[in-house]
């Protein structure tokens, strides 16, 4: 293998990333939030509201009367449900399977949830914007990706193994924060039915049913349940998701087969609408100073200042005292430019955001201005630090593209 060094094959090396799975879904959604930027901002702004708030005309279920609800309490479901599918591949089969290897993620992961979120806490003082503490927690790791990406093999494959990891756990964390503290009210006949279609899909796995539209379809039944209990329908993925069986009588993949399917829709299609449906802020009557106002200003120093404090601190003491391990190859330097990445949290943010403040549409608006800064400076950051610090040479990064698309 020739490894001697060719300066226009380095300089074009960010451009040869673009092409490959970890950097495309992640430009797609810088994409995707500069083009709902642009339409909110637009002569046509009135069109792209109407849009997604407008009312339908007919929907078959009336809880969700209009294209926005469609996207975020439906589409959005096919996204955790692949978030499911991956938890699980992750903890019977993957990483989270070592109790060794989990150990530095999910301390950083735990970490980097709750820093944010003091951080969140303290700047902006709470009152009318408590309810927002989580919106800083969450990372984006397609966004995330899609910056590591266009670095090449510059950064070593643990500190890679290293994000994904942290994102998965952080998934988990995330899905419980809103299980838990954004579900004002529970029907309990439909939380009853939720468990009992839940127990259905448990006992065929025990059965051993090794054919997916069984499971697809009380998927579909549980969605529908969950919807109408006051919790949030999209938490009705993860759940079904934990449901399939990791593999078929005859041995062969159910679960992860299943996966690579689903994972290149929610990345390039679920993940990209969402974010288009959900990034657009009308800037007009808010001005540049909104910026510094208690919500967006809280949320941006949570994303940039608590995410790099909280991963980067939680490793640096674990590894300091010998509770685990630090990634193989990778530099302090290049750890502190991973934690400043993991500030990047668009969609889970952006998620959150719209759950955090029902029916107040400036809060909201707010949310998404500190969301959009905020994932934007830690991308920046997070690209120059790798950029300068990093002491690997890059390589041929055609072989990252055998990896599945993630959203």
């Amino acid at each position: 293998m020739n490894t001697s060094y060719n300066p226009l094959r380095s300089f074009f090396a960010p451009v040869r990333a673009l092409f490959v799975s970890d950097a495309s879904a992640g430009v797609l959604l810088i994409l995707v939030a500069a083009a709902a930027m642009l339409a909110a901002n637009s002569p046509f702004s009135e069109e792209y509201r109407e849009l997604f708030y407008g009312d339908l005309r007919w929907t078959p279920i009336a809880k969700l009367d209009d294209l926005h609800l469609w996207i975020n309490d439906g589409l959005m479901a096919i996204f955790f449900f692949v978030v499911g599918l991956e938890v699980k591949r992750e903890v019977i089969a993957g990483q989270l399977a070592d109790p060794m290897k989990r150990r530095l993620p999910v301390v950083a992961a735990g970490a980097g949830m709750f820093v944010p979120a003091l951080v969140y806490m303290l700047v902006s003082g709470g009152g009318q914007y408590t309810s927002g503490w989580a919106i800083p927690a969450a990372t984006d790791i397609a966004f995330a990706m899609g910056v590591l990406g266009l670095l090449g093999n510059r950064v070593p494959a643990s500190l890679r193994l290293f994000l994904l990891t942290v994102a998965i756990v952080d998934d988990i964390g995330a899905v419980l924060v809103i299980a838990l503290f954004y579900t004002p009210t529970i029907k309990v006949m439909w939380l009853v039915a939720s468990i009992v279609v839940v127990g259905v899909m448990v006992g065929l796995g025990k059965a051993r049913v090794s054919v997916l539209w069984p499971y697809l379809l009380l998927a579909l039944v549980l969605w529908y349940c969950v919807l109408n209990t006051g919790v949030h329908a999209t938490i009705a993925g993860v759940v079904a998701a934990l449901t399939i069986p990791m593999m078929r009588k005859d041995g062969n993949s159910m679960l992860e087969k299943l996966e690579h399917n689903l994972a290149p829709w929610s990345a390039y299609l679920i993940v990209p609408v969402f974010g288009f449906a959900n990034a657009g802020v009308a800037l007009q009557g808010l001005g540049v100073e909104a910026l510094f106002d208690p919500l967006p200003y809280a949320i941006a120093a949570g994303l940039v200042v608590g995410k790099q404090l909280g991963i980067f601190g939680a490793v640096w003491l674990a590894v300091k005292s010998g509770f685990a391990q630090k990634p193989d190859r990778a530099s302090w330097a290049e750890i502190y430019g991973i934690s400043i990445l993991c500030g990047i949290g668009f969609t889970m943010s952006l998620f959150i955001g719209g759950l955090a403040f029902p029916g107040n549409q400036l809060l909201i608006d707010e949310a998404k201005l500190g969301i959009l800064c905020g994932s934007a400076i830690s991308a920046v950051l997070g690209y120059i630090v790798l950029r300068m610090t990093t002491t690997h040479p890059e390589e041929d990064c055609s072989d990252q593209g055998n990896q599945p698309a993630r959203g």
